[in-house]
């Protein structure tokens, strides 16, 4: 990939910060910090009802314990219940005082994974961590437990290396439900509003450009999700008296999904935001290759390829009820269903896409069949300044841990409720990093973390809460 290059960015007060002495620290207790990454890859926690809720409880506990092994007093196991009345996912929360005058840093991670899948598509098992190749392999290993430790190892770094001058306010925030969908975020938030203010907010849930440069997440894509069904008869009948004069829902259903998207494969539902003004751009041949894309498989979209990933609506059809082919009858089917995710450009109104998909589905259904929407989740999208004192920070800790100059990119994915975090601490700065790379396959069977790339980003934190702490947020500070 060939990012255009940003300006370098000058020091914090880097004499005060002592570069040296924190990646020494950092690289001093590297093997101890994978270790314990290693204990809660191996811990499945999934806040998904259908799982064990005792090992997501066993999975918070262990993260407690971990923020207390850092020097933190004051920690605490948090839920919210969800709307229903039912308990939802444990969240660790760990604070540290800010002194006088210096500001507080929030540092968000999650502790809860993804479901592993079919297990016979890893290498090794998806709950017991295993190192190949410079990467660890395991579920969480990446999304998003060494967030977690990312954090604790780089807060530990800091306050063993500045000692009595460091009076940086910190609090931890490992939500336990995220891979769920945060169903309780938001009354968590205004449950625990105090508890979790902070002058910056760090989001370790992204990804960097490729293994060895790293990157600042400046924009992610908003989503929303939803079913339509297709029904074009009361109940099933036989294919072979009935069949001709009438097309089955799946077919009907086949040819409205056909019609989201025109030949070029762009979105084709009307009045969606998108732009094409991306900076950087990567080449086809490592998308190909980051996504796994079989030869003669041709692209999709228009516009350069940085900018279908980021600020162009994505839509794709991730599930279809009819019936399984062991079980398929010679029947004509009544109904069929399907669910669509949608990720927003960033800016576009989330209620505003999702009618507009509605509008879409119900005037392009074919042959009259029936059409009934059912709306899903909606997240909004993100987008920072990056010229913002704690963007500067960040980016210069980057780029002095990395040696190389850090990439400010924009993520396909989303977090929606890094909107309500906005919405609840209106000044706040909120900063997104991450340890991924285009290779960790999160969500995906085998994913996995560079663990170079893994101690790079714990120094990169570390420098950069030594900057704060020696800084602060003020506007002009001058350079060492």
């Amino acid at each position: 990939m060939a990012p255009a290059t940003p300006q370098k960015t000058s020091s914090p007060k880097v004499n005060v910060i002592r570069v040296n002495d924190l990646t020494e620290a950092v690289e001093g207790a590297f093997s101890t910090t994978v270790a314990a990454l290693k204990q809660l890859v191996g811990i499945p926690g999934i806040a998904w009802p259908s799982f064990d809720p005792r090992e997501l409880e066993r999975s918070a506990e262990a993260v407690a314990e971990l923020v207390r092994a850092a020097g933190i007093d004051d920690v605490r196991i948090i839920r919210s219940n969800r709307e229903d009345g039912t308990p939802g996912g444990p969240a660790v929360i760990g604070r540290r005082p800010s002194r006088e005058g210096k500001p507080t840093i929030l540092l968000y991670a999650h502790h809860d994974v993804q479901p592993p899948g079919d297990s016979a598509l890893w290498y090794s098992a998806p709950f017991a961590a295993h190192e190949r190749d410079g990467r660890l392999y395991g579920r969480g290993a990446a999304d998003d437990k060494a967030g977690v430790l990312a954090h604790l190892a780089a807060y530990s770094a800091a306050a063993k290396v500045i000692g009595d001058e460091f009076g940086l306010g910190v609090t931890f925030f490992f939500e336990g439900e995220e891979e769920a969908g945060s169903p309780t975020f938001r009354r968590f938030l205004d449950e625990n509003r105090e508890l979790l203010r902070a002058d910056v907010i760090v989001v370790a849930d992204s990804s960097n450009w490729k293994v060895g440069v790293p990157a600042l997440t400046t924009s992610l894509r908003g989503v929303i999700d939803g079913t339509f069904e297709v029904r074009v008869l009361e109940h099933a009948v036989h294919s072979g008296m009935y069949g001709g004069p009438i097309l089955d829902a799946p077919t009907l259903l086949a040819r409205l999904i056909a019609t989201l998207h025109d030949d070029a494969g762009n979105v084709a539902i009307a009045n969606l935001v998108q732009r094409d003004e991306i900076a950087l751009d990567l080449s086809e041949e490592d998308y190909r290759a980051d996504a796994s894309v079989l030869d003669g498989v041709r692209l999709a979209g228009q516009g350069s390829l940085a900018s279908r990933l980021w600020t162009k609506p994505a839509l794709s059809i991730i599930g279809i009820d009819v019936p399984a082919v062991d079980l398929a009858s010679n029947t004509l089917i009544p109904a069929a269903r399907a669910k669509f995710s949608m990720r927003l450009a960033p800016g576009q109104d989330p209620e505003a896409a999702m009618e507009a998909v509605r509008e879409h589905l119900e005037s392009h259904a074919s042959f009259g069949a029936r059409v009934t929407f059912h709306p899903g989740e909606k997240g909004c999208s993100f987008s920072t300044d990056t010229s913002s004192p704690a963007a500067r920070i960040a980016l210069w800790a980057l780029g002095e841990s990395w040696g190389v100059t850090p990439v400010e990119m924009g993520i396909g994915g989303s977090i929606p409720f890094i909107s309500d975090l906005i919405d609840a601490y209106p000044d706040v700065q909120i900063l997104v990093t991450g340890v991924e790379d285009p290779d960790s396959r999160a969500h995906s069977a085998n994913e996995s973390l560079d663990i170079k790339d893994f101690q790079h980003a714990i120094v990169a934190e570390a420098l950069m809460l030594a900057g704060l702490n020696a800084q602060g947020l003020e506007d002009h500070a001058e350079p060492a």
